[in-house]
């Protein structure tokens, strides 16, 4: 009986070591291969660019740029993974960062009451989005479609007068443009920056050993304890060298804190809440689970409204970013974020998508407009070859799918 129970408990123990590394590659290729196509893409650009592509000020600027997007492509997963879209949150977050910049300069709101009434506007936009889709039927494509048009109609409106809204709180310009303080130097390198990438790998190491316990107590399948230590140390190394790039420069934004919180909270979320085991199963199959007693209708109501309080952070993040609010914020914001949702593992047939994907997915899109950029490669080819990634990874997910069908 104790046998049986260990042979349950591992992944392919008796195949050896790199026969089990191959099997999970390959039951895992969705997940896996997004950090493979990133690994590679910056190996690319690091060569062509003689190092210029991973020094610690483009990785910095890189992951700044990216907050915005990323934040909206975590929302946008999981649109898609229940079966909707929303095209409305890149107008969405330019009109909402126009509101904030207009309470800060034109009002006299502190940042304190500016966010939590600027997020509590998007919840109410994604709501409504949600009633449309839930409760009337609208299509979420045809529901989105308008809001994005209302929030375009709505930008031009209130920056009509004055164009450009320029924002002087020095506090709210530090969420884009400002980092954590260093504390002091150590070799060059700031030590808060130091000490929150030790942190960060004590955390997710605790969490692993924590989570394969959990698995094993329960008789679930777990890897091998060489494959288990190989993956702690590869993703410690990685968090370590990312941590020593950004030390090497300013530190950790802003952006970046807020971009991690991000991804923490909706990962606990989707992984460890009742909640977001409904929302997955949602995704795969709406009808099974309305019968199986899931209120399909609450499950939109709370994606949608999740998407709007994104929606609005991103607009928070890109005001503060350049410090201003201007009629063409928000131009194809949506569009970047369903493609780094696409390209970070999310299946178009719903039910299938990981917040932390979306993340990868986000800076692999960035990074290739980061290293064409260095190379100076022209506007028009990295639109195309950008459109050719996400063609990719959406045949990559459907051939994945026929192969499991």
């Amino acid at each position: 009986m104790n046998l049986q129970v260990n042979d349950s408990r591992t992944v392919a123990r008796g195949g050896g070591f790199f026969q089990e590394m191959l099997s999970l590659l390959k039951v895992n290729v969705r997940e896996y291969g997004m950090y493979i196509a990133l690994f590679v893409i910056m190996l690319i650009f690091s060569i062509l660019t003689d190092g210029l592509f991973m020094s610690s000020r483009n990785i910095s600027n890189l992951l700044d740029a990216t907050g915005y997007i990323a934040v909206l492509a975590v929302g946008m997963t999981l649109v898609i993974v229940i079966r909707h879209i929303d095209l409305s949150v890149g107008y969405a977050a330019g009109f909402m960062g126009a509101i904030a910049a207009i309470l800060l300069s034109q009002f006299g709101l502190p940042v304190y009451l500016t966010i939590p009434i600027i997020l509590l506007i998007g919840i109410i936009a994604g709501l409504i989005n949600g009633f449309l889709v839930a409760s009337v039927g609208i299509p979420a494509f045809v529901a989105t479609l308008a809001g994005m048009l209302i929030f375009r109609g709505a930008l031009l409106r209130v920056t009509e007068k004055t164009g450009t809204i320029n924002v002087r709180d020095d506090w709210f310009n530090a969420i884009g443009n400002g980092y954590v303080p260093a504390i002091t130097q150590v070799g060059g390198l700031s030590l808060s920056a130091l000490v929150i990438g030790a942190v960060a790998i004590f955390l997710y190491i605790l969490s692993e050993i924590r989570n394969r316990r959990n698995k094993i107590k329960y008789n679930f399948e777990v890897v091998s304890g060489s494959i288990f230590v190989l993956k702690l140390v590869f993703v410690s190394a990685i968090i370590a060298y990312i941590t020593w790039i950004l030390a090497g420069y300013n530190g950790i934004s802003w952006t970046v804190v807020i971009m991690l919180l991000v991804v923490i909270a909706y990962h606990f979320l989707t992984n460890k809440t009742v909640l977001g085991r409904h929302i997955y199963a949602v995704g795969s199959n709406p009808e099974a689970a309305h019968l199986s007693g899931i209120n399909v209708k609450k499950i939109t109501y709370v994606v949608f409204g999740s998407m709007g309080m994104l929606s609005a952070l991103s607009g928070i993040l890109f005001t503060s970013r350049l410090q201003s609010a201007s009629p063409t914020a928000g131009t194809l914001f949506e569009l970047d974020a369903i493609a780094a949702a696409y390209v970070g593992g999310v299946s178009a047939a719903g039910g299938v998508g990981k917040v932390t994907g979306s993340i990868i997915g986000a800076i692999v899109m960035a990074s290739l407009s980061s290293g064409m950029n260095l190379l100076g490669v022209g506007i028009s080819y990295q639109y195309m070859i950008r459109g050719g990634v996400l063609a990719l990874a959406v045949i990559f997910d459907v051939m994945t799918r026929k192969k499991r069908g």
